[in-house]
Parts: C-alpha cells; structure tokens; sequence
C-alpha cells in the first residue's frame, strides 16, 4: 500500500466525522454572528436585554450540540465530550434567564467562563484534526484560542462598564462566528471531495 493511501485510510473517520459536523459548526457560526451585531446594533441595550439575549443563545446552540450529540452517538467519535459541552451551555443560558437582574459583574463572569471552556473545547478539538491537513483545523484552533483570550480579559479587566462590555462581547461574537463558519464550509468541502457527502 502507497504511504499516501495509509495516510488517505487513515484520515476517513475524520472526513466521515466532517459530514456530520459541518452544518452544526454552520448553525453555530451563524448564531454567534446575529448574536454579536444585535449585541453591536443595540449599543443601549440594558443589562438584563444582554442576559435574556445571551441566555437565548446559549440554549439554542447547546440544544443543536445536544442533539447532534445524541442522533449521532454510534457514528461520532466523542460523542460525550459534545453533549457535555450542549449541557453546559444550556445550563449557562437556564442561569442567565432565571437570574435576568444579575449584575453586570455577575454576567460577566457567566460569559467570561463559558468562553474560556468552549475555547479549550475547540482548541482540543482543533489538534484532533490536524491530521487532515485540508481540514481547516487552524481555523477552529484560531477560534478556540480568540475565545480563551476573550474569557481571559474579561476576567483580568471586570470593572470595565457594561457599554465596553456589550461592544466586547459583540465584536467577539462576530469574529468567534466568522470563524466557525469558515470551518463549516472547508469541513463541507473535505466530505465533498472524500466522496461522503
């Protein structure tokens, strides 16, 4: 067997998990967007309007993962790590709608650390495809490591006023969504030309 037919076998499983992850990662993308230009758009916006917005998003995109998750368990290779991250997030968006008059410190530190996890998640995630060079792995790690810094700042610099805080968390939104949409359209692109989907 030619070393690059070992390396094609052996990159299958991922070009397989490609088909069933790049429209979840699409979704996602798509949602951290329209969050961050509402969080841009409506400068005014109050505290409590940041938190119900955020914990509608959070729900959603834990429920798309948990879904996901759980319809593909037999074919997705952790499948467990993806539903504890779905669960995570829909409990960061249940804490943020059952508690809308927390302070802005309060919602702060919900965001700071559920960046900061869902960025250790991508970037683990991210190494994991770096075996499949075509993949677009840099991009998620990119993703991963923009979301880490802005949990990171967020935390180190709390007391900067909720207007800097819902142009932050916009500005982020956008580029953490931009991102994952690019790795959506080359993870569809690597199934495509793999032949599986």
């Amino acid at each position: 067997m030619l070393m690059s037919d070992t390396a094609a076998t052996a990159n299958d499983p991922f070009r397989s998990l490609f088909k069933q992850i790049w429209w979840i990662v699409l979704i996602r993308g798509i949602l951290a967007v329209l969050f961050g230009i509402v969080a841009l758009v409506w400068p005014g916006i109050t505290v409590w309007a940041l938190v119900v917005v955020f914990g509608i998003y959070a729900i959603i995109d834990g429920l798309v993962l948990g879904y996901h998750a759980v319809r593909d368990r037999s074919t997705l290779e952790g499948w467990g790590w993806w539903l504890s991250m779905a669960v995570i997030s829909v409990l960061a968006g249940i804490v943020a709608l059952v508690w809308p008059q927390a302070t802005a410190l309060v919602l702060l530190y919900i965001i700071a650390f559920y960046a900061i996890f869902f960025g250790i998640a991508g970037a683990i995630g991210a190494l994991r495809f770096r075996k499949v060079p075509e993949s677009g792995w840099v991009w998620s790690l990119i993703a991963g490591i923009l979301a880490i810094l802005f949990g990171i700042v967020l935390l180190i610099f709390p007391g900067s006023g909720i207007i800097g805080l819902i142009w932050l968390v916009g500005i982020y939104a956008i580029l953490f969504g931009v991102l994952l949409i690019a790795v959506a359209i080359q993870a569809r692109k690597v199934a495509k030309e793999a032949g599986v989907l």
